[in-house]
């Protein structure tokens, strides 16, 4: 595999991790080598700098949804300028293409304030190359319940309609802890929320990542579901494919008629296997 091939293959890996935004995902590109991979599939990236070093911005602060770097480590300096620029909720995604996961990477990513860390292998190419880095500002409870709101709101028939590209589940994944913590020959398992339908399961399934969120807290409070540690996002080729069907952003009154069950779905055809 030529280098030119293998750095597309890790910038690509990074745009999985992109955060959920409004009609425009506003973008800083440290060095501005991820950004032209991103914008040719995603339509919606508003590129608003590509700086060579972070202390060079201009920013305000809580305005940026994501901050991307390629073939860049987590230094004290571009940490604290990420987490300014950052909106609450915004993520930071590094790729290292000569690192490796490691937990002293985690470490540095939680002092310099950011929370929902991942720290995995970039790509297997077949052999495991680069460490992806990814954290985001943590919200207080107030923003995060009115941001969920706020954008959960704005999905509209046309996205119900299945016209977005991607469709997310609630998954309980056992063990639960990160990939870069497993144990040799230690198998993630994925199963999904869905409630018993008439001689079949059908699997809970949301437009977007607010939507998936503004149904489960409430679901979670009341005690219909419970030990949900991710939302994971899929294509909608992928759900075609599924043996079962899905229901496309239910209400939670559904819990007051119908039992919860789980479906198992495999972590391997997630777009973002993270979430």
């Amino acid at each position: 595999m030529t280098g030119a091939r293998l750095e597309r293959l890790l910038i690509e890996a990074m745009a999985k991790h992109l955060p959920p935004s409004a009609a425009s995902l506003r973008l800083v590109d440290i060095g501005g080598r991820a950004s032209p991979v991103f914008t040719e599939t995603r339509v919606d990236l508003d590129v608003v700098l590509t700086p060579g070093r972070s202390d060079t911005w201009q920013l305000p602060a809580d305005s940026i949804d994501a901050v991307v770097a390629y073939d860049c480590a987590p230094d004290d300096m571009l940490l604290a300028a990420a987490l300014s620029a950052l909106r609450p909720g915004g993520r930071l995604i590094l790729l290292d293409p000569k690192g490796k996961p490691d937990s002293t990477l985690v470490t540095a990513l939680e002092l310099g304030g950011f929370t929902r860390i991942l720290v995995a292998v970039g790509v297997e190419s077949p052999k495991a190359v680069g460490v992806l880095m990814r954290g985001e500002k943590p919200h207080t409870e107030e923003h995060t319940v009115e941001r969920i709101k706020q954008v959960a709101g704005r999905d509209n028939e046309a996205v119900a309609r299945r016209s977005s590209r991607y469709v997310h589940l609630l998954i309980q994944q056992t063990p639960n802890k990160p990939a870069w913590k497993l144990q040799k020959g230690e198998q993630i398992e994925w199963r999904a929320v869905a409630v018993a339908g008439a001689g079949e399961s059908v699997v809970l399934a949301f437009s977007s990542l607010p939507k998936a969120v503004e149904f489960m807290q409430p679901a979670v409070l009341a005690g219909h579901i419970t030990a949900v540690n991710q939302v994971a996002k899929f294509s909608w080729e992928t759900a075609r494919a599924w043996p079962f069907p899905i229901m496309l952003n239910p209400s939670d009154e559904i819990f007051d008629t119908q039992m919860v069950v789980f479906v198992a779905v495999d972590p391997a055809t997630a777009e973002a296997a993270d979430e």
